[in-house]
């Protein structure tokens, strides 16, 4: 298994990933509006998206979007999406995943390595304990849905 940065070369299997992703966390199938996004995110460089690949099996992905922190004046990362295939899983695809996005944001000079995920996900909360990754406990995480 090879993990890499998404080009545009990978549009279909990451957005098949993408798509599964989405469907994981109760949203409708859509592969078309799932590719027209990646392409975005991949032909504007708002993100970055790392892939793990078998031969030409994709088994899983990342992906990130920068921020700042303004307390530490520094830039921090947010892991948004990480998602592995079901055939894929307990197969260390996830923790390589984590282990490349650490690397990659403190290449990057970040501060943080930030992520959420559903309170019902716990073999992902698992994942990410074993990974270092501190639940927080001193800030309330909020969110205005401007979709209403």
């Amino acid at each position: 298994m090879e993990i890499f940065e998404s080009e545009i070369k990978d549009l279909e299997g990451v957005s098949h990933l993408f798509n599964l992703y989405r469907m994981f966390y109760q949203q409708e199938s859509d592969l078309e509006g799932a590719r027209a996004y990646i392409e975005k995110r991949i032909e504007s460089k708002d993100s970055v998206i790392f892939v793990v690949k078998d031969k030409q099996y994709y088994a899983g992905f990342t992906q990130l979007y920068p921020t700042f922190s303004s307390i530490s004046m520094k830039r921090a990362w947010i892991l948004n999406d990480l998602y592995v295939d079901p055939e894929a899983r307990n197969q260390g695809v996830g923790e390589m995943l984590l282990q490349k996005a650490k690397e990659f944001a403190m290449e990057a000079g970040a501060n943080s390595l930030s992520l959420s995920t559903a309170p019902n996900n716990f073999s992902a909360q698992r994942l990410y304990e074993k990974s270092g990754y501190k639940r927080d406990s001193e800030f309330y995480h909020y969110e205005l849905d401007l979709a209403e």
